[in-house]
């Protein structure tokens, strides 16, 4: 297996002598670290290093006294780390306000080369430009399971070359797999949702990865997904997975963009001016296996192109699961969403009138309305009807006195049940419009929520 180490001399070269069509994010002036530490020469201390490394699948090693005697070649001992002794729940509040750097230089300090970063081709290339940025050395391991984008798979060889590292790839259990197609088809998780492919084709490759470690670095970040991400520390024991020795605090989770917005991962990308995914100029922002990943559009939240068919707290394949807050998930992988009076209500407008389930009961009974209604089925705490309140209150506002009513219903909780039944609803937000001489609501099918294509469809209809 190759192994990602790489050292500030080692991949300056790579930079001036490698060259590939991989796109890269624009320089933005001239950019320049200061107080940067001089880095001593480490030729000595790497090769050393790179002898003791163990491979991420790597068994915990046997005892010396059964290697065959042919076996002349004697590896260096590396020293164990204490890490059990570490109060990490200090440690992440300690780091609260630490910058991305200084986290991915204290995990890489502090376990050397029983670490490793998870790449998963996307905007979590800047995890690998901040353990360079460290000038220690540092691995990276990435999930193949076999059904990503060509432009994943070409962002993974321009990362390689522009950081001179190699990628230790993992790959899903072919007789898994195997079964999983034979029995169920290339397409189930349309049907049945996403969970059990997720657990085949990643879940268990990493894993199995994660035995080898003992401790990992991902890019979550807190912004990235409703009602699942919200609380990620700057570190923590990881609550699902084992490490290299096994059991419940044996392995150790760093997130050092926890804090981070993602628009300022995409600054700190375009001032290093490193490879980036060309998929994130096609509409593209959170980026996972091909036939569950799209573009969004304008006013939807980014995790909105992550299995789009399925609710909208259920966007989780199973890698973090961990930090999933307030959530019950049933046995078919989908999460019971429940109501959270904690959470403030949304589309709170005059123009906007709050419908109740007997009003919306009364809509759907008459015939011969007196005036046609535009009606949002929501949840407050769904992010993605949190990005389409502007639009929707805006919407509101210009079809006051046409004639047009406008509402609200909060179909989460007791309601979902039937708003799923009655309602059409698949997922937050479903936006219905109900005509005056018609008894069936319109269900608006497109994805698009800002004012002109909202305002497009009540036009075309009333």
């Amino acid at each position: 297996m190759a192994l990602a180490f790489t050292s500030s001399t080692a991949i300056h070269g790579s930079l001036s002598s490698s060259s590939h069509q991989q796109p890269k994010v624009s320089q933005l002036g001239n950019f320049q670290l200061l107080d940067q530490p001089k880095i001593p020469s480490k030729s000595l201390y790497f090769s050393q290093r790179c002898c003791a490394v163990k491979p991420l699948y790597a068994e915990p090693k046997r005892n010396q006294s059964i290697v065959p005697s042919a076996a002349t070649f004697v590896v260096p001992e590396v020293a164990e780390k204490d890490v059990e002794a570490e109060d990490f729940e200090k440690l992440a509040k300690d780091l609260e306000n630490a910058s991305p750097l200084e986290i991915m230089d204290n995990a890489l300090q502090k376990f050397g080369d029983d670490i490793a970063i998870a790449f998963s081709g996307a905007e979590d290339v800047a995890l690998i430009e901040y353990a360079h940025l460290t000038g220690r050395p540092f691995r990276v391991f990435s999930l193949d399971t076999g059904r990503l984008n060509p432009e994943t798979y070409q962002l993974f060889d321009a990362v390689e070359k522009h950081y001179g590292i190699h990628i230790e790839y993992m790959f899903p259990d072919a007789v898994e797999v195997q079964a999983l197609v034979r029995t169920k088809g290339l397409f189930s998780f349309y049907e049945d949702g996403h969970q059990e492919c997720c657990r085949v084709r990643k879940v268990r490759p990493l894993r199995r990865a994660l035995k080898g470690l003992r401790a990992w670095i991902t890019g979550q970040r807190k912004d990235q997904s409703p009602g699942t991400r919200s609380e990620v520390p700057a570190v923590q024991v990881d609550p699902s997975f084992e490490g290299l020795d096994g059991g419940y605090g044996s392995l150790v989770k760093w997130n050092p963009v926890a804090n981070v917005e993602g628009k300022d991962i995409w600054n700190f990308l375009r001032a290093m001016n490193v490879p980036v995914n060309s998929l994130h100029s096609k509409g593209y922002i959170s980026i996972g296996c091909e036939p569950c990943t799209r573009p969004v559009l304008p006013g939807q939240h980014e995790r909105e192109g992550r299995w789009w068919w399925e609710d909208a707290r259920a966007k989780e394949c199973g890698l973090h699961k961990g930090n999933i807050k307030d959530e019950s998930v049933n046995g078919n992988g989908n999460i019971a969403t429940q109501a959270n009076g904690n959470v403030a209500d949304i589309f709170d407008t005059k123009d906007i009138v709050t419908l109740s389930r007997p009003g919306v009961e009364n809509l759907l009974k008459l015939e011969d309305r007196r005036e046609p209604w535009l009606v949002v089925l929501y949840a407050p705490w769904c992010q993605f009807c949190q990005a389409m309140e502007g639009s929707y209150v805006e919407l509101a506002g210009k079809l006051g006195g046409s004639g047009v009513k406008v509402g609200k219903f909060r179909a989460d909780g007791e309601q979902k049940t039937f708003a799923q039944q009655e309602l059409q609803l698949g997922s937050f937000p479903t936006i219905l419009f109900f005509p005056k001489h018609a008894s069936q609501p319109i269900k608006y099918p497109s994805e698009k929520r800002d004012v002109n294509s909202l305002l497009a469809f009540v036009n075309a209809l009333r």
